[in-house]
């Protein structure tokens, strides 16, 4: 599945996808290739560039992460079904 760039992700999408993955901020800024003081940033809810939501979202989804739209229940995160090898 590739990476979709449409939706951007909220302050809240971002803890709780670390949240699934057990990624603290070090581990997220590592795999987007941004700095820790971004994602503290972006987390305590100072705007961030379209740029740099675009790669950490790129790096949530790379490790399986699914982002929802909000559809009336608000935006959320899940981790991508895993699909099993039959053998």
């Amino acid at each position: 599945m590739a990476p979709s760039f449409g939706l951007m992700i909220t302050a809240e999408q971002c803890r709780a996808a670390r949240g699934l993955l057990d990624w603290g901020q070090v581990d997220l800024a590592d795999k987007a290739g941004v700095g820790v003081v971004t994602v503290r940033q972006f987390e305590a809810g100072h705007d961030a560039r379209r740029a740099t939501l675009q790669v950490i979202k790129q790096a949530f989804e790379l490790a399986g992460v699914e982002f929802i739209d909000e559809n009336g229940g608000g935006p959320g995160v899940r981790l991508r079904k895993r699909h099993q090898k039959k053998g």
